[in-house]
């Protein structure tokens, strides 16, 4: 692969590299503490990280005192901050780090802003903490109102204020603000205006002395203000070296994209240290276009965007592929927090289950009708019903499940259909609509009937759409209604047989709920004994079962119909489903990130319990034939299916496909736009293995 072409650049998909830096530091000693800044500002930049954000008062420490007020140490940060510039002439990263600096008979606690060889603006603290060991008002003056002003340093004219943010000409989601340690903790963080006003990354430079329970203040705050104003926010807390006089430090640093701590830095690190990652501007100014409260919030607060000023830099960065930094969850609907596990897992499992109860509770149903494959939806959906069977105090009988096997039925999931139904204990039948499906392909003149084997579309749709026949007048006969099985990755490919067929129920309690967090969801469900060990057992074994609709009759070398061999990898499809629906994400962008997270099985986290057998793993030119199928299924021909569901309960933050909810489109758009934007995105080699040709 060419390594050079666009497509392996990070910039280009929106991607900005940041960093936490803690460098080495003395109290009041300026020229080592300067020392300490270049040292990491020269990782940083052959870390080809493009922000680096350092404590509070670098260059001077924080906890000197009325050392602060000394003429000879404020000349001398000024000093350094000319030779920090000079140097900063040849490294990529923007710098951002504090200094106290005068300005018309003040003294203000600064934030500085280089990039090089030019300081961009400097920032004054907002908010000075005067209270238990901070003594901040006894030195500094405070930044509030600083708005249109200038400042010289280090021979420089350069913008001055809290009114700043600053933009990369040159990379549109470079965008930030800064704010400095006390300014978060006040009710109305002045971080927030910089993000109303367009900032995507927000910095803070911080002291912080460390206290018991201080660690868990900080990221309570960093990821609720990252949160809320849909941003990452950047935060570098001072670190060894600093004054122990009644303080102590420990160099916190951490790094949170809205809600996702992506990065912190090893607390009390005697060494100087950078903590890196990559932030992606592109999914934050796209949850912003979708967050109509943010954009009224931001009127509502005076429009910030209008009375900010806006600092154009050109950015200086290497281009071609310098990896990625960033955790990508290979499998984004699945529960991924180890110590909230089986909390997130029974939330899911349970908005299901309360959702199902809720519905039994307003119709008066008398009965459940499922059909039971032996297959994972199926079994999903009849574990949801006997747990809110349970809650509700009704017999498991109410339950009415029936498998009915048709011309690819495997004796394999026959069986666990009988075994998981007795291990249930719910009404069990069996009704062989082959008889039924030869006789409607005789009417209709289909070629199966006169022994011919053709196995068609129609062939197919016969078996699905007697199936559901057969449910509904079950319904009907005994009082209740048919539970949906299908899930939502399959309503994302359409894979369904629309009206008559598995398209249709009374109630989808699986339509939130995509194939990968069915399959987690029912080794939770085993792992946490929900249910009995017989009951276990045979959910291990629908674990292990091919994913097939079991339409057609094997092949001559007994190989079962593999849905994936036909839409591909559901592991895959849910990995572009999430970041298509939720995020809006170019399909070349998701091609990008997949490759990222599936190409190599050692790196990166998995689900708990995942088990090794299926840690798979795929190659470019596989993630983005499928992602292509994907696309053509998505946007083109799938849509008329998801406009007619059934109700069912939305389970994952990430989305659902309800026309009434997350996602209403077209029933005849198609897929033009974005299966191009894919393919001239790529390298001519892997547009060649996909395609088969280099040609636009």
């Amino acid at each position: 692969m060419n390594e050079a072409h666009p497509f392996f650049d990070m910039h280009g998909h929106g991607f900005v590299r940041v960093a936490t830096a803690t460098p080495n530091c003395r109290p009041a000693d300026v020229p080592y503490n300067t020392a300490g800044v270049l040292t990491e500002a020269k990782k940083a930049h052959d870390a080809r990280v493009d922000l680096v954000v350092y404590p509070e008062l670098t260059l001077s420490s924080y906890a000197i005192d009325d050392l602060l007020l000394q003429n000879a140490l404020i000349e001398r940060a000024e000093e350094a901050l000319a030779e920090i510039v000079a140097a900063s002439a040849d490294l990529d990263p923007v710098l951002v780090l504090g200094a106290p600096l005068r300005r018309a008979d003040k003294l203000y606690n600064c934030a500085v802003v280089i990039a090089r060889g030019q300081i961009l603006g400097v920032v004054p603290k907002s908010f000075l903490p005067n209270y238990r060991e901070f003594y901040e008002k006894r030195h500094f003056a405070h930044g509030r109102g600083c708005t249109d002003l200038w400042i010289d340093v280090a021979g420089e004219e350069v913008p001055f204020g809290t009114d700043l943010v600053f933009a990369a000409a040159n990379l549109p989601g470079f965008r930030f603000g800064v704010e400095i340690c006390e300014d978060f903790w006040a009710p109305v963080p002045p971080a927030m205006q910089a993000a109303m006003a367009g900032a995507l990354i927000l910095c803070n430079l911080s002291a912080s002395p460390v206290t018991i329970g201080r660690a868990d203040d900080r990221h309570l705050h960093c990821r609720s203000l990252a949160s809320r104003a849909i941003a990452a926010y950047v935060y570098s807390a001072s670190g060894y070296g600093e004054s122990t006089t009644d303080l102590a430090w420990d160099g916190q640093g951490v790094i949170y994209e809205m809600g996702d701590l992506l990065a912190q830095s090893e607390r009390f690190d005697p060494a100087g240290e950078l903590c890196i990652v990559d932030i992606d501007t592109e999914r934050l100014a796209a949850e912003r276009i979708r967050n109509q409260t943010f954009a009224d919030a931001a009127e509502w607060a005076g429009s910030p965007a209008d009375t900010y000023r806006r600092i154009l830099f050109d950015h200086a960065y290497t281009e071609g592929d310098i990896g990625l930094k960033r955790p990508v969850a290979r499998f984004p609907f699945v529960p991924d927090r180890r110590e909230k596990l089986d909390e997130d897992c029974y939330e899911a499992f349970n908005i299901q289950v309360d959702a199902l109860m809720r519905r039994i509770e307003s119709t008066g149903a008398k009965s459940l009708i499922i059909g039971i494959s032996g297959g994972l939806d199926s079994t999903h959906a009849l574990i949801v019903a006997a747990k809110a069977c349970d809650r509700l105090g009704l017999p498991r009988t109410t339950i009415r499940g029936y498998t009915m096997p048709g011309f690819g039925t495997s004796d394999g999931t026959r069986t666990n259909a009988h075994r998981l139904m007795e291990a249930m204990d719910i009404t069990a039948g069996e009704i062989d609509i082959r008889p039924a499906a030869n006789r409607m392909l005789k009417d209709i003149g289909h070629a199966f009937a006169d022994g011919e084997p053709v196995h068609d579309v129609t062939f197919e749709n016969v078996q699905a759409g007697l199936r559901t026949d057969y449910l509904f007048r079950l319904a009907g006969q005994h009082g209740g209604f048919v539970i949906g099985t299908g899930d939502l990755s399959e309503l994302a490919l359409g894979w369904c047989t629309y009206g008559v067929g598995d398209h249709m129920s009374h109630y989808g309690v699986n339509a939130g709920v995509p194939k990968t967090l069915i399959q987690y969801l029912i080794r939770w469900v085993i792992r946490t004994g929900q249910f009995t060990n017989a009951c276990g057992h045979v959910l291990e074994d629908v674990l292990g079962t091919e994913i097939s609709p079991e339409l057609v009759p094997p092949g001559a070398d007994g190989a079962m119909q593999s849905t994936e061999s036909l839409v591909g990898p559901y592991e895959l499809n849910d990995f572009f489903l999430h970041h298509v629906i939720r995020y809006g994400q170019r399909p070349s962008k998701v091609a990008f990130l997949g490759w990222h997270a599936w190409k190599d099985a050692d790196q990166g986290l998995w689900p708990a319990g995942f088990p090794d057998e299926g840690r798979n793993v795929y190659d470019l030119a596989t993630i983005v034939r499928w992602m292509d199928k994907f696309c053509a299924r998505f946007f083109g021909f799938s849509q008329f299916k998801r406009s007619a569901l059934p109700n069912g309960p939305k389970v994952s933050s990430a989305g659902a496909l309800s026309p009434r909810g997350d996602w209403r489109a077209p029933s005849d758009a198609v897929a033009t736009v974005w299966r191009e934007e894919l393919r001239f995105a790529l390298p001519d080699d892997v547009i060649a293995e996909v395609y088969g040709s280099t040609a636009a």
